[in-house]
């Protein structure tokens, strides 16, 4: 179903959204994680059973790039995922995307948020949804997640008039904050390129034009957290992601064989390397597996904003990379890389790892 502004039939049953599944005492069959990708989560808890005190690197972006290079360099190396402050982002902006986004999960009836809704036929159908992957069986696993996907970049892909009309300042809000992550973005892309000793523009002219999708998830309490996940275990497919959460936490970031809890930091953003990236720098950094999980006392929020190349563009290694060594990953279609990740799942790096040579 496309978006069509308007309230599915009585007659029709109203599409499942995970929100009205919160208040249940056991949760349907088709959201339960086999077992060796379940959460190491007590049922009433939000902390995993045995926490780590590592956490994903702070890189305070006020200072000057000759001295953030080292630490840039390590943490793309080591983690692909990290804090940044003093990026100029507008602090009062982040919490107004926040809260236009807790706004419309939870202020507006399930009715009114139809429609606005998607059909979740993946590559990013753009709405209100619930399922993103896309399988010849019904056997997938969901996740415990409705979320919000916008096209915001190029402005040719842009039809605000798809967005929720409420709050008011809703669309306005989602523009402007559009705007800084793509910024901030390139000046991150740029960053990332000169600690590899590469000209600032590499990475951004691998990737060609930016494709940004904002994701605004909604991850509902859950009656059996332990048993659920609210964004599997996967890299993102693109170039660069940067992410807020607010004050609940559940992001987790794989450092070895362990999942390590991304703590909120309000004013932070983190930044995520997918898998682009670490094509372009021919596996010299590295994408990050991440995953959320649930919990059974607080919702909780978070807003993705993916910087993607176009579908027609081939990515391939640096050839300055290449040069010092051989190419690890074959050219790929990002379409066709795309179409790989929505179809058979992401189950980690299994879509990246097809492209090692």
């Amino acid at each position: 179903m496309e978006v069509t502004g308007e309230t599915p039939p009585p007659s029709q049953p109203l599409p499942i959204r995970v929100q009205t599944l919160a208040n249940s005492n056991l949760i349907p069959p088709q959201y339960i994680q086999p077992p060796h990708t379940r959460p190491s989560l007590s049922p009433s808890t939000t902390a995993a059973a045995a926490p780590t005190t590592a956490a994903i690197p702070l890189i305070d972006l006020s200072l000057s790039s000759t001295a953030t290079s080292a630490e840039i360099a390590a943490a793309c190396r080591d983690w692909g995922a990290f804090h940044v402050v003093n990026h100029g982002v507008p602090i009062q902006l982040l919490d107004e995307i926040r809260t236009v986004g807790s706004s419309f999960f939870n202020d507006l009836d399930v009715s009114e948020k139809l429609k606005y809704g998607c059909d979740g036929s993946g590559a990013a159908s753009e709405g209100y949804g619930s399922r993103m992957l896309v399988s010849e069986n019904d056997d997938v696993v969901l996740d415990w997640r409705d979320y919000f996907d916008h096209h915001t970049f190029p402005l040719s892909r842009r039809n605000s008039n798809r967005w929720p009309h409420y709050p008011v300042n809703y669309r306005k809000v989602v523009e402007e904050y559009s705007e800084q992550m793509k910024t901030l973005a390139q000046k991150l892309l740029s960053l990332i390129s000169e600690s590899l000793g590469l000209k600032s523009s590499s990475i951004e002219n691998a990737v060609g034009e930016f494709y940004q999708n904002i994701t605004i998830s909604y991850y509902p309490t859950c009656p059996q957290p332990e048993l659920t996940l609210g964004l599997q275990s996967h890299s993102d497919f693109g170039a660069i992601t940067l992410l807020i959460q607010d004050d609940v936490g559940g992001l987790e970031v794989l450092k070895g064989e362990e999942w390590v809890t991304v703590q909120p930091l309000s004013h932070a953003i983190v930044v995520i390397l997918a898998d682009q990236t670490e094509v372009i720098t021919n596996g010299e950094y590295k994408s990050a597996i991440h995953r959320a999980i649930t919990n059974a006392n607080r919702a909780r929020l978070s807003v993705a904003t993916f910087h993607d190349p176009a579908k027609t563009r081939k990515i391939a290694p640096a050839p300055e990379l290449v040069e010092k060594s051989a190419p690890k990953y074959r050219e790929v279609l990002y379409g066709e890389f795309v179409k790989s990740w929505y179809t058979k799942g992401p189950d980690g790096k299994r879509n990246l790892d097809a492209l090692l040579l």
